[in-house]
């Protein structure tokens, strides 16, 4: 069976976001393994001395226990054309390090930037993110995303973006499409004009 993974974002030597990831680890780990014991990330994962004091990505590759952990430095990607691809088959319920299906799609994002992979005629996700969509005024997230990602479901729990199922017809009701996952956020402003998705 394949490993999983864990991205966890660190800011200023402290990891985010970290009940979540203990969450869906630990979910993940009794489905596929039955492991009844719960790991806490904080527990298991030390970072390192003398980190300089930004933003890294802390990469924790499991299965019924923590296996490899990795910190890289982080920048936040510069997306400004996402390409709609249409496939029924892709599943991505566990966030597994083998991506060998994801990144056949993203190999025909064309001269965009990322992908936007759609399911049964609704939107789901990029390659990496999943996504918010404004019309100015609300914040919607499609209601069945490939993953179930932690910002996600941390920006639901605290009610700032609500779920909905959107087709591609629907795009045109928003202007802008936040991309979101554990590394980005909603404040930090990566996102697009929805006249940006071909």
């Amino acid at each position: 069976m394949y490993r999983l993974l864990e991205t966890v974002k660190v800011v200023h030597n402290q990891f985010r976001n970290i009940c979540f990831h203990n969450s869906r680890m630990n979910k993940a780990r009794k489905e596929l393994w039955n492991c009844d014991d719960e790991l806490d990330i904080l527990k298991e994962v030390v970072i390192p001395v003398g980190l300089e004091a930004r933003l890294y990505k802390c990469r924790i590759l499991y299965g019924e226990g923590i296996r490899k952990v990795e910190f890289l430095p982080y920048r936040l990607p510069a997306i400004r054309s996402l390409k709609l691809i249409y496939n029924d088959e892709i599943s991505y319920h566990y966030k597994y390090e083998n991506r060998e299906a994801i990144n056949a799609l993203y190999a025909c994002k064309d001269t965009c930037d990322d992908i936007l992979i759609v399911k049964n005629g609704l939107l789901t996700d990029t390659s990496y993110c999943n996504i918010v969509l404004s019309d100015g005024v609300n914040y919607h997230t499609p209601a069945n995303p490939l993953l179930h990602g932690t910002k996600r479901q941390q920006l639901l729990q605290e009610q700032k973006i609500t779920e909905a199922c959107i087709s591609v017809d629907q795009l045109k009701f928003y202007h802008t499409i936040y991309l979101i996952n554990a590394m980005l956020e909603l404040e930090d402003n990566v996102c697009l004009s929805t006249d940006q998705v071909y």
